[in-house]
């Protein structure tokens, strides 16, 4: 990946904004052609700077109205157990985020439900059941204060 100038950061940042902001209102924001502004783009694309164009739904929409942070700890922390781990984490369509992380817990899960009888379920199949998992420790979210999907370029 090669090192990003001035003027893809001001696109990407104005994208995080709003990804349906055409080329050419592109271009008059930062000084470009249309042509040059989708040259860009499709470099950011193909080198993986830019990984997805997707619209944030409110999970509330689909009925989704339980959010939970789970904090997950293995018996073991072997290769095998954590990969095992990683692969079921990805199969199931609940969790919305895994994170595989240091400190106390080996995994973060986001999990979201359409209530606390579904997580309750979520719960036995995936953690309680499992035989890897040690113990697991439930947040559930009363508010989500702050939700940011931009990733920031110092100014």
């Amino acid at each position: 990946m090669q090192n990003l100038d001035e003027l893809d950061k001001q696109l990407l940042r104005l994208l995080q904004v709003n990804n349906r902001t055409t080329a050419e209102e592109l271009g008059y924001q930062i000084g470009l052609s249309t042509s040059a502004v989708q040259r860009r783009l499709k470099r950011l694309r193909d080198q993986k700077v830019i990984v997805a164009d997707v619209s944030i739904v409110s999970p509330e929409a689909a009925g989704m109205t339980v959010g939970c942070i789970v904090d997950v700890t293995l018996h073991l922390g072997n290769s095998t157990v954590i990969d095992s781990f990683k692969d079921l984490m990805n199969t199931c369509p609940l969790v919305k985020q895994c994170y595989y992380v240091t400190g106390l817990y080996d995994f973060v899960l986001v999990v979201e439900t359409p209530s606390m009888q579904a997580y309750e379920a979520f719960s036995k199949q995936y953690l309680m059941d499992n035989p890897s998992v040690r113990q697991f420790y439930t947040h559930v979210i009363m508010d989500p204060v702050k939700l940011n999907f931009t990733v920031r370029f110092d100014e």
